[in-house]
C-alpha cells in the first residue's frame, strides 16, 4: 500500500497541493456517503490537484447524486480500464485507511480549497507575466490590468456564494412569473397551501425560501395546527402528481404520536381513544380505511431529539436530492442545538438556529414552517392574548423570521375561570363559553411582504384539528 500511496505523493511536488488531505476526504466520503453534502458545498471535483482523484470524487457524487451508495465496491467498475501506475480499485480500498471525523473531514476539505485557489492564482499570475512580455498594439497596460482583474475576480466569486448575485432582469422575471401564479389561481397562493382558507387568503400561502414562525403557550395547539399544515400541504402534493414531499422534524413527540394525530384528524376519531383502544369495531375499520388512505403521503417525519442546525440542515438538502422538498416544519425551536457551543448563553444558540433554519429556507428555496414556545409572561396579563415580545429569547426569532403567527384560544382559558354553579356568574360564564369554546385565533404579528391581523379558525379538541369556520 505504502508503493501505491507513495507513487500519489512522488507525483505533484510543483505546484500548492495536499494529496493526504485529498485521501482523507476521498476515504471519509467512500467509508460514510453521509459526509458528502457537507463536503460538496466547500469542494468539487476540480478543485483536487490529483486528475485521479478527479475522477474518483465526480464518480461518488454521480453516484450519491442519483440516491446511490458509493463505495470501493460500487466504484470498481468505473475505473478497472483505467490505464494507471496505480491499481485504482485496489487504492480505492486502500485510501479508506485515511477515513476521518466529519469535523476533520471539513477542515481538509478546507485545505483543498485553499491549495486549489493557490494554484489559479499562480495561473494568473504566469498569465499576466506571459501578457505583459507581449507587445503589440491590441495590446496595453489597462487591458492587462481588465482582464487579471477580470480573472482575480472570477476566482473569488468561485467560493462566495456567486450564484446568489442576480441581475434585476432576472429577479424581475421571477417577480412576473409569481405574480402570473397569483393571477391564475383563483385563491390568489403562490406558497404551498395551508388547507386553510382564510390563513390562505392572509398571507398567500406559505412562499419559497420564508421563515414562518408559528408560537403559543402550551396546550395552545402550536403542533396540531403545525401537524394540518404538513399534512393539507403533503395531500396536495398527492394530489397534483408532483414528485416531491414534506419534512417534518418532529423534536418533543414521536412519528408514532405524531401519526396517531394525523389519524385522528383525519378519521375524526379520539387520538386518546385510539391510543387507550377505546374504540367500537365501526371505528376501528374506519381507523384501517383511513390508515390505507394515506399511507403514501408524501410526509417524511424526523423524530432525532435534541437535533442540530447542522444535522437537520444536511438532511434536508438529502431529502430534497434524493425525495424533491417542498415544506420544512419544525416542532420546536427551543429543544433544538446550535451548531456548536455557545459560551454566551442560551439566547445567542437561539440566534444561531433561527439564522440557520432561515438560511436553510433561502438555500433549498422552500419556506420552513418553525414552531416556538412563548414566555410565561404571556399568563400575566389579563387578556392572555401573546404580542411579539413574549418570544422567548425574542429578539433573534423575530428579526430573522419572514412571518410571526400565535396561536391563541381564549376557550382555554375562560375553562379555568369556571364561577360557582348555579348563579348569574356562571350563567354568564356558560353564554360566553358556548360562543368560543370551539374557536382559536392565529394572530400575525408580523408579516414581511403583507398585512398582519387576525383569523378565525374552528378547532376540534377531540381530534386536534383546525378548520375553517363556516362561511356567512
Amino acid at each position: 500500500m505504502e508503493k501505491n500511496l507513495s507513487i500519489v505523493k512522488e507525483q505533484f511536488k510543483e505546484l500548492p497541493n495536499n494529496i493526504e488531505a485529498e485521501q482523507a476526504v476521498i476515504g471519509s466520503i467512500l467509508v460514510s456517503n453521509e459526509i458528502f453534502d457537507e463536503i460538496s458545498t466547500i469542494i468539487e471535483a476540480t478543485n483536487f490537484y490529483d486528475p485521479m482523484h478527479q475522477k474518483i470524487f465526480e464518480s461518488m457524487s454521480s453516484l450519491i447524486y442519483k440516491g446511490l451508495l458509493a463505495n470501493p465496491i460500487t466504484l470498481k467498475n468505473y475505473f478497472e480500464d483505467e490505464k494507471d501506475d496505480l491499481n485504482i480499485p485496489e487504492y480505492l480500498v486502500k485510501v479508506t485507511k485515511f477515513s476521518t471525523s466529519v469535523r476533520q473531514a471539513i477542515e481538509y476539505s478546507k485545505i483543498i480549497y485553499d491549495m486549489f485557489v493557490r494554484r489559479e492564482l499562480i495561473k494568473i499570475s504566469e498569465q499576466t507575466v506571459d501578457d505583459v512580455k507581449v507587445n503589440d498594439l491590441e495590446t496595453n497596460g489597462q487591458n492587462i490590468i481588465e482582464k487579471t482583474e477580470k480573472s482575480l475576480f472570477d476566482l473569488a466569486e468561485k467560493g462566495s456564494g456567486s450564484s446568489n448575485i442576480m441581475k434585476f432582469d432576472q429577479a424581475l422575471k421571477q417577480t412576473i412569473d409569481m405574480a402570473s401564479a397569483a393571477y391564475k389561481n383563483e385563491g390568489g397562493i403562490v406558497g404551498v397551501p395551508t388547507g386553510l382558507r382564510d390563513l390562505d387568503y392572509k398571507l398567500g400561502g406559505l412562499h419559497q425560501s420564508d421563515l414562518i414562525i408559528i408560537a403559543g403557550r402550551p396546550s395552545m395547539g402550536k403542533t396540531s395546527l403545525a401537524t394540518n399544515i404538513a399534512f393539507n400541504a403533503a395531500k396536495n402534493l398527492q394530489d397534483s402528481g408532483k414528485e416531491s414531499t414534506i419534512a417534518f422534524f418532529s423534536l418533543e413527540m414521536s412519528s408514532e404520536q405524531l401519526s396517531t394525530r394525523i389519524i385522528s384528524e383525519q378519521a375524526r376519531i379520539s387520538s386518546n381513544d385510539i391510543r387507550q383502544g377505546r374504540i367500537t369495531d365501526e371505528q376501528f375499520d374506519k381507523f384501517l380505511e383511513t390508515s390505507k388512505d394515506i399511507a403514501d403521503l408524501p410526509l417524511m417525519i424526523d423524530e432525532t431529539p435534541a437535533i442540530s442546525i447542522a444535522a437537520m440542515s444536511n438532511r434536508a438538502r438529502r431529502i430534497k436530492r434524493k425525495s424533491g422538498l417542498d415544506m420544512i416544519v419544525v416542532d420546536y425551536i427551543q429543544l433544538m442545538r446550535g451548531t456548536t457551543f455557545n459560551k454566551d448563553g442560551r439566547v445567542q444558540e437561539i440566534s444561531q438556529i433561527t439564522q440557520g433554519l432561515k438560511a436553510i429556507a433561502k438555500e433549498l428555496s422552500v419556506p420552513v414552517v418553525a414552531l416556538s414556545q412563548l414566555s410565561r409572561q404571556v399568563e400575566q396579563r389579563d387578556d392572555h392574548k401573546p404580542q411579539l415580545a413574549d418570544l422567548r429569547e425574542s429578539g433573534s426569532i423575530e428579526q430573522d423570521a419572514d412571518v410571526v403567527m400565535f396561536v391563541y384560544r381564549e376557550g382555554y382559558y375562560l375553562q379555568r375561570k369556571e364561577p360557582r354553579e348555579a348563579t348569574v356568574e356562571h350563567a354568564e360564564w356558560q353564554a360566553k363559553m358556548n360562543e368560543v369554546a370551539h374557536l382559536a385565533q392565529i394572530i400575525i404579528g408580523k408579516q414581511r411582504h403583507g398585512p398582519i391581523g387576525n383569523v378565525t379558525l374552528e378547532f376540534e379538541e377531540r381530534f386536534t384539528k383546525f378548520k375553517d369556520t363556516q362561511l356567512s
